[in-house]
């Protein structure tokens, strides 16, 4: 529920692309560093360090990207493209390490990209959707890039705790998308009270609520079930915006987002499979 509130809140804060996406991280930061340093967390350090601002630059770049689609497109189109990062993720681990799937995921990839190409064709939302979906699929690629940097980080012999590393994420991402925000042209400051309590809520929801918990559920539940709730977020969405902004899907992507679910789900159905002991 947290993650799916965000494109909602995003467009209730009113603020610019670049500079929500800037508040997110930053404020995330802010509200994890007291119980950080309370706890005298460990910070990561040597290559820990360098993995987690790596991974943070390509999180940041995520959400400039995902952010600034819901310029242009809907809030149904746009989650459920950004929502390829699995049919993303086993594409490139595959090219890069040669990790193979199964011809149940591989099906799903193949599902997941046809429905991408439905959405692709709904104008619906106006012109400029083309563009608002490209940025959304940008989106899905480099938290691709952020999944598959951060890997490496999570078999680490010793895992850093997720508050001291989400910090790092957080504030390489932050201080990424600041520069950006500013070489733009975007007001970082100067919001009337609605704007900041939407942008403090963004960050205690999606970013603290979503991406922190998601880190942290991973000591306990099994990667495999957490990349499935991706399947309840567009779904979630959409309906969140056609309740709070009365932005009803159209036909196209309705059957493009139904399309591309269907393909998420067999790929993880398959990758799941995969990984279970043969009797």
């Amino acid at each position: 529920m947290a993650v799916s509130s965000a494109a909602v809140m995003i467009r209730l804060a009113g603020a610019p692309a670049l500079a929500v996406a800037f508040w997110r991280c930053a404020l995330g930061v802010l509200i994890l560093l007291p119980p950080a340093l309370v706890r005298k967390d460990e910070f990561p350090k040597g290559r820990s360090l360098y993995v987690g601002i790596a991974s943070g630059v390509a999180l940041g770049a995520h959400f400039g990207f995902w952010i600034s689609s819901l310029d242009y497109t809907s809030v149904a189109a746009s989650v459920v493209l950004v929502s390829n990062t699995p049919v993303f993720v086993a594409i490139l681990a595959y090219l890069l390490f040669g990790e193979r799937t199964t011809p149940v995921s591989f099906a799903g990839i193949l599902v997941a990209l046809g429905g991408t190409i439905v959405i692709a064709q709904d104008g619906s939302a106006g012109s400029a959707a083309l563009f608002g979906n490209a940025l959304a699929l940008l989106g899905a690629l480099t938290f691709t890039v952020y999944v598959l940097i951060g890997r490496s980080q999570r078999s680490a012999a010793e895992p850093v705790g997720v508050l001291p590393y989400s910090i790092v994420l957080y504030s390489a991402a932050a201080g990424a998308l600041l520069p950006a925000a500013l070489l733009s042209g975007d007001r970082m400051w100067g919001y009337p009270g609605e704007t900041w309590f939407w942008l403090i809520a963004i960050a205690v929801g999606p970013q603290i609520l979503g991406h922190t918990v998601f880190n942290w559920a991973l000591r306990y539940v099994e990667a495999s079930v957490i990349s499935g709730t991706v399947l309840a977020e567009p779904v979630v969405a959409a309906l969140l915006a056609w309740l709070v902004l009365a932005e009803k899907p159209g036909p196209v992507t309705v059957i493009g987002g139904a399309i591309v679910l269907v393909g998420i789900f067999l790929l993880l159905r398959g990758r799941r499979k995969a990984d279970q002991p043969v009797s």
